[in-house]
């Protein structure tokens, strides 16, 4: 399962899941731009960053997902966040997240480190230990669907599907979970096609109607801008999000100057 890509989609589309993960208010979110970024002249990139949009109080947060056991982790986590701090000379302090399936993935020396965890400077979470599905926020608990079983995995998203369902009557945000619910399940079921989960989990009546339709284009298109600020041209932007380039134009025109660059 392409974890990387997972996580990188979810905390792009939700970044508020992150910061709930942290234990902070999902508003926080509000505050911040996701990425993942390339350290110059070396081999190393970042999972993720959350760079503060606003102000030097906020700090940086360096997001590690690590799904293999991998006894320099630690060594080479922080030769990437000094290089970067090196390189880009940040004014805003620093934190470091790292995100485990379960404990006994976390092979990592610390000896050298140690300071950096006990001040909770880098703070490390196992999924496996977040509590029961059912009881979780719906983002978190679809971050623990990502490490379910397979006899788990099906109970766990149609419960998830049914909270997201019934959440703001399918909003774009619910439109968004709800297809990143069904990715995680085409990765997690391989031999089934998209049409047969689809199916299996009744989405494929969901996504005929009307409103669902709207919120995914909706969707769609707010994702316009975001992706105009990573670089994209308008042509890349509406192929990669199957969009007519008129509306993509559309949108870029409506963007303000600051929001595009």
């Amino acid at each position: 399962m392409k974890t990387d890509s997972i996580f990188y989609r979810l905390f792009q589309e939700f970044p508020s899941i992150f910061f709930e993960l942290i234990g902070n208010p999902p508003e926080t979110a509000s505050s911040y731009q996701f990425s993942s970024v390339e350290i110059k002249q070396t081999a190393f990139r970042i999972d993720g960053v959350f760079l503060p949009t606003q102000g030097e109080r906020n700090p940086i947060y360096f997001v590690e997902v690590q799904f293999q056991t991998d006894a320099d982790i630690y060594l080479r986590l922080f030769s990437e966040i000094f290089l970067y701090l090196r390189q880009n000379k940040p004014r805003n302090t620093w934190r470091g997240v790292v995100l485990y399936p379960t404990r006994g993935i976390d092979t990592g020396e610390i000896e050298h480190y140690y300071e950096f965890f006990t001040s909770e400077r880098v703070s490390r979470i196992y999924l496996d230990e977040l509590g029961d599905a059912a009881s979780l926020p719906i983002g978190i608990a679809t971050i623990k669907l990502i490490i379910a079983d397979e006899n788990t995995a099906i109970t766990t998203a149609r419960e998830l599907i049914d909270r997201t369902k019934q959440a703001v009557n399918l909003q774009p945000q619910q439109q968004q979970l709800l297809e990143l619910i069904e990715t995680i399940l085409v990765y997690k079921f391989p031999r089934m096609s998209r049409e047969e989960i689809e199916a299996m989990f009744g989405l494929s009546d969901l996504k005929q109607t009307r409103v669902y339709q709207e919120g995914r284009l909706n969707a769609k298109l707010e994702a316009v801008p975001r992706l105009l600020a990573l670089g994209l041209t308008g042509e890349q932007i509406a192929q990669a999000l199957d969009l007519d380039i008129v509306q993509v134009q559309q949108v870029i025109e409506q963007t303000p100057p600051n929001e595009s660059v």
